[in-house]
C-alpha cells in the first residue's frame, strides 16, 4: 500500500500540501486531478523521494519498484527497441551476466530467473508497446537520434510502461501523443496489473482508465472511488453539504456571540457567557466553499459572414518538395458553421492539410477556391516559441493596437484573460496554460472567419478545456481542430475527417467506432513514416514501399535474429556441459532439476529466434524478388 499520512510540503515559502492524507491500495488505478499549479507534480516528486516533507510521512512497500516518465527524451545511436528493452534493469543485468557466467549453478539460477520473468518474450512485448504508441516495425529499428523530441518522449513513455513498475507515476502522458496514441494508452492503463497514478486533464482517459480519483484542492487530498464522472457527482454533493454546514455553523456562531455580547457584563450571567465563549473557541470552522470559477474563453465574432463555401478543394495535391506530395487527390468543402476534427496518426499529413487550409502552403495541382476576404486564425502549441518572453500580454496586444487608447488596450488584454496586474506579467513567468490562453487570444484577435486549432488543450486544466469547448460552440465561424482530447472532439465536432494514405476522407462512424478500429490495428500496423529530428513536415511513405526501403529493416531483423540465435546457443552449450556432469542427478537433484528447467526455457527461446530468422529471411527474399 502507498500510505500518505499528514504530509505538508512547502515550496519557496508557499504551502502546497497541508497535512494531506491518502491510502492507495495495491492494484489501484488512480487519476490525480486539481487545478494547474496546486502541487500535483510536487507530490510525485515527494513520492519519488526527491523532495523533503515538512511534516508527515510517505510509506511505500520495500519491494516496490517506482517508475515514472523521464524528464529528458532518450537520444543517441541505439535503436528504439534497444532503449525500451534496457528499461527492464533486471533482465538487462541477467542477460549481461549470462554472457560471462561459467559456474553451472549460477548459470541455472540466471536462466531460471529469465524464464520466470519471461525475458525471452520481452522483445515482442516491447515492440507491441512501441507499435501502440505509433512506431512501425521499421521505426523500431532506427536510432533515437533520427526522431524529433516529441517522438523521443514517446520512446521514454514506452520504456516506462515496458518496465512495468509496481507503482507507475505518469504526469500528463498524453501531451506528446496524437489521438490514436492516446486511445491506445487509455486501453493499456485500464488493464495495467499494478498500481498506477496518472496526472491528467483528459476527461476521457479519467473515465476510461482509472477506478479512483485523487483530488488536490486547497492543500488537502481527497480520494474518491469511481471514474472522473462519478467524482464530479460526489464532489458536487459534498460541496452542497459543506455549503449548508457553513451556513448552519455561521448561524450558530452568531447566536452564541449574541448571547456573549448581551450578557457578558451581567454578573448573574457571567458564567453562562464564559461558557459560550469556550464553545465558540472549540467550534472548528468548516472550510467555506471557495469558488474557483475558471476564466471564460471567448473568440471575437467575425465582422462579416461570408458566402459558402468559404473553402473548396477539387482534386488537390500538396507537398514540400517537387515530386514528393504529402497529400494527393484531396476534394473537400468547408462552410461557415462547420466543426471539423482531423483524425489520423502524426506524420500522415494533418499539419500539411492545416497549412493548406490556412493559406500557408500552396497546392501543387488541382483547384483551390477561397471566399473573398477570408481570414483565418491559426493556433499551434509550437507558436509559444514565437512569443516575446520578456514581454507581457499587454505588450503583445499593444503591438496589434498601436493607435488605440490605453483603456481600449487594457480592455482587450482583460478580454483574453489577463485583467489587472496579470496583464503586465512577463511571458516567461506565465504557466503553460496561461501561455496557451495568450496564444488563443492573439490567434483570434481580429475576428477570423475560420479558426484552426492544433492541439489547443495541452497545458489547459479540465475546467479550461470545458471553457474552450464552450467558446468553440459559441463561435459563429468555422472551426478546424486537431486534438488528442476526445472530450473536446465529442463536445464540438460535427464532422470527422481522416488524414491517411496520402489523402483526406470523411469518417462515417463516431469516435467509439474509430477507437475500436485503432485498437484493433495498432499491434499489426507495418506502414512506416519518416519523422526527422528537425520535427519538420515530411511525407508518409507509399503503401507500396520501394524495394530498398523494405530490405533495410528486414536485414536488421535477420541480423538481430542471428545474434540472438548465437547468444542462446552459447547458453545451451554451457547448460548441456553442466547437465553432463557425472552423477549430477544423484548428487544434487535440486540443481539438476533447475538446470533442466533452464535448458527447456533456453530451447524455447532458441526456437522463437529461429522462427523470427526464417520469417524475416522469407520476407527479404520476396522483397529482393
Amino acid at each position: 500500500m502507498l500510505s500518505i499520512t499528514n504530509i505538508s510540503i512547502r515550496i519557496a515559502g508557499r504551502l502546497l500540501i497541508d497535512e494531506g492524507t491518502a491510502q492507495i491500495v495495491p492494484g489501484s488505478r488512480v487519476g490525480f486531478v486539481g487545478r494547474n499549479g496546486v502541487g500535483k507534480s510536487t507530490l510525485f516528486a515527494a513520492i519519488r523521494g526527491e523532495l523533503p516533507l515538512e511534516t508527515g510521512s510517505i510509506a511505500i512497500p520495500p519491494r516496490w519498484h517506482v517508475g515514472s516518465l523521464a524528464q529528458e527524451a532518450p537520444d543517441g545511436p541505439e535503436s528504439l527497441i534497444s532503449v525500451v528493452l534496457k528499461a527492464d534493469l533486471e533482465r538487462h543485468a541477467l542477460l549481461a551476466e549470462a554472457e560471462t557466467a561459467n559456474d553451472p549453478e549460477r548459470i541455472a539460477e540466471i536462466q531460471t530467473r529469465l524464464v520466470d520473468i519471461e525475458a525471452h518474450s520481452a522483445p515482442a512485448r516491447a515492440a507491441a508497446i512501441l507499435s501502440g504508441l505509433g512506431f512501425s516495425t521499421a521505426d523500431q529499428a532506427r536510432s533515437c537520434s533520427e526522431f524529433s523530441g516529441g517522438w523521443r518522449m514517446r520512446v521514454a513513455l514506452a520504456a516506462t510502461l515496458f518496465s512495468a513498475p509496481d507503482l507507475l507515476l505518469l504526469d500528463e502522458p498524453t501531451n506528446y501523443l496524437d489521438l490514436e496514441g492516446t486511445l491506445w494508452l487509455e486501453d493499456h492503463l485500464a488493464n495495467y496489473p499494478r498500481t498506477v497514478i496518472v496526472i491528467s486533464h483528459d476527461r476521457d482517459l479519467l473515465d476510461t482508465s482509472v477506478d479512483q480519483i485523487l483530488h488536490l484542492d486547497r492543500g488537502k487530498l481527497t480520494l474518491y472511488k469511481g471514474t472522473y464522472s462519478s467524482y464530479e457527482e460526489q464532489r458536487a454533493t459534498k460541496e452542497m453539504l459543506d455549503a449548508k454546514h457553513v451556513k448552519k455553523q455561521m448561524a450558530e456562531r452568531q447566536r452564541l456571540q449574541s448571547f456573549v455580547d448581551r450578557f457578558k457584563a451581567k454578573a448573574s450571567k457571567a458564567k453562562q457567557a464564559q461558557s459560550r465563549v469556550k464553545m465558540l473557541e472549540k467550534m472548528k470552522p468548516i472550510a467555506a466553499l471557495v469558488t474557483n470559477d475558471v476564466r471564460e474563453i471567448t473568440f471575437p465574432t467575425p465582422e462579416k459572414i461570408l458566402s459558402p463555401p468559404i473553402i473548396a478543394a477539387d482534386n488537390v495535391s500538396v507537398g514540400y518538395e517537387p515530386g514528393k506530395n504529402v497529400l494527393n487527390h484531396v476534394t473537400l468543402r468547408i462552410d461557415n458553421d462547420d466543426r471539423i476534427a482531423l483524425l489520423g496518426s502524426n506524420g500522415n499529413g494533418k499539419s500539411t492539410l492545416v497549412k493548406l487550409l490556412a493559406g500557408k502552403l500552396a497546392a501543387v495541382s488541382g483547384h483551390m477556391t477561397r471566399a473573398d476576404k477570408l481570414s483565418v486564425g491559426y493556433f499551434a502549441q509550437h507558436q509559444t516559441d514565437e512569443l516575446d518572453l520578456e514581454g507581457s500580454p499587454y505588450d503583445h496586444v499593444r503591438r496589434l493596437m498601436p493607435d488605440a487608447t490605453e483603456t481600449k488596450v487594457r480592455g482587450r488584454v482583460g478580454a483574453i484573460g489577463f485583467s489587472g496586474k496579470a496583464g503586465d506579467t512577463t511571458v516567461k513567468s506565465l504557466s503553460g496554460g496561461e501561455k496557451a490562453r495568450l496564444l488563443l487570444g492573439l490567434a483570434t484577435f481580429f475576428g477570423p472567419n475560420m479558426i484552426i486549432l492544433d492541439e489547443p488543450t495541452n497545458h489547459l486544466d479540465i475546467d479550461s478545456r470545458a471553457a474552450l469547448a464552450e467558446a468553440i460552440n459559441e463561435f459563429p465561424g468555422a472551426i478546424i481542430m486537431v486534438s488528442h482530447d476526445r472530450y473536446l472532439i465529442e463536445a464540438c465536432a460535427d464532422q470527422l475527417w481522416v488524414v491517411a494514405d496520402r489523402t483526406v476522407t470523411p469518417y462515417d462512424g463516431d469516435l467509439d467506432d474509430y477507437r475500436r478500429a485503432v485498437l484493433s490495428s495498432r499491434g499489426m500496423r507495418v506502414a512506416s513514416r519518416d519523422r526527422h529530428a528537425s520535427g519538420g513536415p515530411v511525407a508518409p511513405r507509399d503503401k507500396a514501399q520501394k524495394p530498398k526501403e523494405k530490405r533495410v529493416p528486414l536485414k536488421q531483423r535477420i541480423a538481430d535474429a542471428e545474434s540472438e540465435i548465437a547468444r542462446i546457443s552459447g547458453i545451451i552449450e554451457k547448460l548441456d556441459a553442466a547437465l553432463s556432469t557425472p552423477g549430477l542427478f544423484k548428487k544434487d537433484p535440486k540443481q539438476a532439476t533447475q538446470l533442466a528447467k533452464a535448458r527447456a526455457g533456453a530451447a524455447a527461446a532458441l526456437q522463437k529466434a529461429e522462427d523470427d530468422w526464417l520469417s524475416a529471411s522469407s520476407e527479404y527474399d520476396r522483397a529482393t524478388g
